[in-house]
């Protein structure tokens, strides 16, 4: 939509209000409201103040005046507010010297895709994430001096089986929550009011089902599109994922891992160029891919471990990437193996359906800043032909230990991701895309506010553990 067709949608739907959002540096939508008659044609052009001092990862607060420009083409009715309101997508801009703002992740995610058409490689990247999250009953946790702890609990978790207060069974054993019917599969109904809120909001939707884990896992999955509009439509798709449960009275979560011996919650992210009307990693090469794709793979292993900083960017992340439990933990790539870090899907022969898989990010990932780092580890591949090496097409569990042991993983901790972003992001350089303040932003701001606050405080296990040594 243009600015004139967004205030007349404004006058058609009757708007009452209008909301501003942008993300922060960590990936949270963060908004303020204004009354629908304070928009007018000349803001799409000029902003709005406001402070950016206490945005996590933001400016100082002796250079806190920033802007939001709203995005028209963003624009869609909130189906939670009480009084109608459109809400837009803003990008963020320095109000002196009216530069895009360095550390806005939208804008690091626009300037991605600029880099790649100025390159001459592709006209388009088509993102296709698979997000998968937990819709709990209740879920309590704190953390003081003198304690720590967490509770979740779930009606269809396999933990209680043993409620004797109208429990009517049906319960979802561990690992087995892929595809039941109702009622063992007791969201159903909540999972279809999501998807049908997201067709309303704008979103394509592909399908929606239960996941693995108990205890509510499940996946929504959406049509891929290009890189900046599908990860305007992450941040949607998780506002009403998080709404919709709450309107049942739950809770939704996309972190990685809440449930201990369960599986986590990935994001596979499929990827594929595009220039003209032409799939450049569709060709004759192995599982149909061109030496263009092939390339590409050869990218991202090249630069998975740094790749991670962004993909994987909480200390929860690490608990679902562990080797021996179907996490995409190895460093290699396949047309079908399922523990390899990058799948070649097979399910079409059709050259235009031709894409790479990445499985290792997760949904805890800040979506502009993942998918541009994805894109930028994908073009530093084409550019230099970086060669994949050989694909893992045999079974991991059947590969001896020594050989194995050849086989590079993603890194363990929160730490060793980091360490290698360090060691590891001239490929993230390259025009511009990230800027040095954003990296040293992000590795601080991870190291102090993350990684270090994890590794002051005592965890509950180390009290069994620890306390009669």
């Amino acid at each position: 939509m243009t600015p004139k067709e967004v205030l007349a949608l404004m006058r058609q739907k009757e708007v009452k209000a209008v909301d501003m959002r942008f993300i922060d540096f960590p990936g949270m939508s963060q908004h303020f409201t204004i009354p629908a008659s304070a928009l007018e044609e000349s803001v799409f052009e000029d902003g709005l103040g406001f402070d950016g001092s206490s945005i996590r990862g933001w400016q100082a607060i002796n250079e806190s005046d920033m802007l939001v420009l709203p995005q028209p083409e963003t624009a869609f009715i909130d189906p939670f507010m009480k009084e109608t309101t459109l809400v837009m997508l803003c990008n963020i801009q320095d109000p002196l010297t009216r530069q895009d703002y360095s550390r806005d992740p939208r804008n690091v995610s626009r300037k991605s895709v600029n880099y790649m058409k100025a390159s001459g490689v592709a006209d388009v990247a088509y993102i296709g994430p698979e997000l998968e999250f937990f819709v709990f009953d209740s879920i309590r946790y704190d953390q003081t001096q003198n304690s720590g702890y967490y509770f979740i609990d779930s009606e269809e978790g396999a933990w209680n089986t043993g409620l004797d207060n109208k429990n009517l069974g049906y319960k979802l054993r561990y690992k087995e929550g892929y595809f039941p019917v109702p009622p063992s599969d007791a969201l159903h109904d909540i999972r279809s009011e999501m998807m049908l809120t997201m067709i309303n909001c704008g979103l394509t939707i592909e399908a929606q089902h239960h996941e693995v884990a108990t205890g509510g896992q499940g996946e929504i999955d959406m049509k891929y599109g290009p890189l900046v509009q599908m990860a305007d439509n992450v941040v949607k798709y998780k506002y009403i994922v998080k709404n919709v449960a709450r309107k049942y009275g739950k809770t939704a979560t996309f972190m990685p891992k809440p449930l201990f011996m369960d599986n986590g919650t990935g994001m596979h992210v499929h990827i594929s160029l595009w220039k003209g009307n032409s799939n450049l990693f569709a060709g004759s090469g192995y599982a149909g891919l061109s030496d263009v794709g092939l390339y590409a793979i050869g990218g991202l292993l090249k630069h998975a471990p740094a790749l991670c900083a962004f993909t994987n960017p909480t200390t929860n992340s690490y608990k679902r990437l562990v080797p021996g439990y179907e996490a995409p933990v190895n460093l290699a790539y396949s047309r079908r193996n399922r523990s390899a870090s990058i799948r070649i899907p097979m399910y079409s022969a059709n050259p235009k359906a031709k894409r790479i898989e990445f499985r290792c990010p997760d949904g805890s990932s800040n979506p502009y800043l993942a998918f541009a780092a994805m894109l930028m580890a994908v073009l530093d591949g084409i550019k230099n032909k970086t060669k994949p090496g050989e694909p893992l097409d045999k079974d991991i569990y059947d590969l001896e230990p020594e050989e194995l042991a050849k086989v590079p993983k993603a890194p363990g901790a929160l730490d060793e991701a980091v360490s290698a972003l360090e060691k590891d992001h001239e490929f993230l350089l390259q025009g511009d895309v990230f800027t040095e303040d954003v990296l040293k932003m992000w590795i601080r701001y991870k190291r102090e506010k993350e990684i270090d606050a994890m590794r002051l405080r005592p965890h509950p296990y180390e009290f069994y553990l620890y306390f009669d040594i």
